[in-house]
């Protein structure tokens, strides 16, 4: 998996399923098959640091085996707990064999050099600066100076510390078919409510929701609770017309059909055909009747202000998922945010253009960046003065324990 993805551009979460499926791994070990890989992915400038102090190389001039082994196997000495050494550095010797690279002895000479001086290593970084907390806490230095400039010191620091921290366990309840109190007495770890979220159980425990029959029965979706506040702040009521815009994988859709007792009507787009496909199976297992899913770009719809409630969840960086999606950090650059700002305008826009007079429009993204949050709110209502700007959020991993998500809810005020 994590040459797939440093090779051949993979997306992390899809290499591991597919390299999984390969073979017959017990739950035990794809959880800790994942737990090396996903890591080893998030860790990547720690541990090349550490590569190159004990390798005394440029990893860049490694074979593409041999540092897939060297990083899998610093991983685990140095990040991860109940792994013995003996083993590490005997299985990352064997990996380094594959493709005959002949990296062999250089794995066993660095690993077993990192059993003693790695610590040590780690010992000597901080984060006192934007190109060494890149380095202690595994970014793009772009990124380090890009939050160390939008938050401040003390704030981005804090976050560069979260982000490599497990994500968070949340469930939303379907409250078309259950509630909260009775998912919780069917749940096999502890799980806690959430302020202000009725729906919302945060996890305590390990539990694999799609395997459970709280999932296929349609009573659970697996979501965060960042992503539950984008439905919330709509707040579509009963009989409602709502319009969502880049509607897959569904977890806001089915969240707005919930909040509307299944009493209104949501037109659900969605450009992929597969996606749009996956769109109404969820939509069908989570009994939200009321939505219409439409295969159509969301940038270049055509439709007259007739709804009442518009949420734009445009593609983003999805610089505020960082801890489940480990490979996003090394995907995103200053050029592909300045594009993806381009586009989330143009689909803010069209998302405007269907609101109706006292309309509600609401605009997401999962993501930590100005660029793509308060700035496409900012070019919007500089161009569109119909609207006004009423709340807006950005949740922060470290503050608010949920992923990175930036919300703004504005209302139209004539046509």
């Amino acid at each position: 998996m994590v040459r797939r993805v440093f090779e051949r551009g993979a997306y992390a979460d899809r290499a591991l399923a597919a390299e999984a499926g390969r073979g017959s791994l017990s739950p035990r070990d794809r959880a800790l098959a994942m737990r090396i890989a996903y890591g080893t992915v998030q860790r990547r400038a720690t541990l090349d640091h550490v590569v190159e102090r004990l390798a005394e190389r440029d990893v860049r001039k490694l074979a593409p085996p041999v540092l897939a082994a060297l990083r899998a196997g610093l991983f685990q000495l140095l990040f991860l707990d109940g792994v013995a050494e003996h083993a590490t550095v005997n299985e990352s010797v064997e990996l380094a064999k594959v493709g005959g690279a002949g990296g062999a002895r250089l794995v066993n000479a660095v690993l077993r050099r990192a059993v003693r001086e790695g610590p040590a290593i780690l010992e000597r970084l901080d984060d006192s600066t934007p190109d060494r907390a890149a380095t202690i806490h595994s970014v793009p230095t772009w990124l380090a100076e890009k939050w160390w400039r939008e938050l401040g010191g003390d704030e981005a620091r804090a976050l560069l510390e979260r982000i490599n921290d497990p994500a968070e366990s949340a469930l939303r309840v379907n409250t078309l078919l259950s509630s909260a109190d009775a998912v919780t007495t069917r749940l096999p770890v502890h799980a806690r409510p959430v302020s202000g979220l009725p729906e919302a159980l945060v996890l305590e425990g390990p539990f694999d929701v799609w395997s459970s029959e709280l999932w296929t029965g349609g009573a659970v979706m697996a979501q965060s609770t960042g992503s539950m506040r984008v439905a919330r702040m709509l707040a579509p009521r009963a009989g409602d017309r709502v319009l969502d815009l880049c509607a897959a994988p569904g977890g806001k859709t089915t969240h707005m059909a919930a909040l509307q007792d299944g009493s209104g009507e949501i037109v659900a787009v969605e450009r992929h055909p597969g996606r749009a496909r996956a769109l109404a199976q969820t939509c069908q297992r989570m009994r939200a009747t009321g939505v219409r899913v439409e295969v159509a770009d969301a940038a270049e719809i055509s439709s007259s202000p007739t709804f009442d409630r518009v949420l734009v969840d445009p593609p983003c960086s999805g610089l505020g998922t960082l801890q489940s999606r480990p490979d996003v950090r090394w995907r995103a650059s200053p050029r592909s945010i300045a594009e993806l700002a381009e586009i989330q305008l143009r689909i803010l826009r069209a998302g405007a253009a269907a609101t109706a007079a006292g309309g509600v429009l609401v605009y997401s993204v999962c993501t930590i960046s100005d660029a793509e949050g308060q700035g496409v709110i900012d070019r919007f209502l500089d161009q569109d003065d119909g609207f006004e700007l009423e709340e807006r959020v950005q949740l922060l991993p470290h503050r608010d324990q949920t992923d990175g998500f930036f919300i703004a809810r504005l209302r139209r005020l004539d046509l």
